[in-house]
């Protein structure tokens, strides 16, 4: 009889410890959530004084605002196509694209700064361009729906993302099949980058490429149009 006792106990016990278990599997979390690799650096564009950054921007002697028509000459857009600048800033991207796209196609100003966003569009209806739509973004986002956009353009903003491959996997959910991917960076090259560039921008050329290939990208090209920025053209590749 007590032998029987103390089967029936060892038996609801492992019983038990099974079920504990595998509710424990079911609810630990799929994969790890992304690390902030910088966390603090978008802080000062959350509350941006537009016209302030107008002139920080849009100054001369920039070089991504200097060769800004040489730029988006080099991306060959199309009449139609749906095009995201991702990190918009004060929009003279933006503006430019909607022009190439026409009415038949369409822009997404996508920046985390809501200031920005409202500036890009109050002077979007000045010029008469009526094909460009804001989105406000989050840190781990771009806020567009699956399969909707032809590019996605990314200038001197890759390294603000604060998760970069929780980013990349927005964007590369976000591109159509086929879809292009192109970033512009400042090059981080001792020797070469003022000791402001070396401080401040996370990774180089060579570290970007592996990131982004790591998120299911496929570098097509590597320009040589721009000195102290790089030019990358990736397609996207895989589901």
């Amino acid at each position: 009889m007590l032998l029987k006792c103390l089967y029936t106990f060892c038996f609801k016990m492992n019983l038990q410890f099974t079920m504990l278990l595998a509710l424990c599997l079911i609810t630990l979390p799929t994969g790890a959530e992304e690390t902030n690799v910088n966390p603090g650096i978008n802080k000062y564009y959350h509350d941006a004084e537009f016209q302030r950054w107008v002139s920080v921007f849009e100054r001369p002697g920039r070089e991504v605002y200097d060769k800004r028509h040489t730029i988006v000459s080099a991306l060959a857009l199309k009449p139609g196509m749906t095009v995201a600048d991702i990190g918009a800033g004060t929009g003279f991207y933006t503006h430019l694209f909607a022009t190439k796209v026409g009415a038949s196609g369409k822009v997404y100003a996508v920046d985390i700064s809501e200031n920005f966003i409202e500036n890009i569009l109050r002077t979007a209806k000045k010029q008469g361009l009526n094909n460009i739509e804001g989105i406000v973004n989050n840190p781990k986002s771009i806020n567009l729906t699956p399969d909707s956009i032809d590019l996605a353009f990314i200038c001197d903003t890759y390294h603000h993302f604060e998760y970069p491959q929780t980013m990349l996997t927005s964007i590369h959910q976000s591109l159509r099949p086929g879809g292009r991917l192109v970033i512009i960076d400042f090059r981080k090259q001792a020797g070469l980058s003022t000791g402001w560039v070396m401080s401040h921008v996370r990774a180089n050329e060579e570290t970007v490429i592996k990131e982004v290939e790591k998120a299911g990208f496929r570098l097509t090209s590597q320009s040589d149009l721009l000195h102290r920025n790089y030019f990358l053209s990736f397609i996207k590749s895989g589901n």
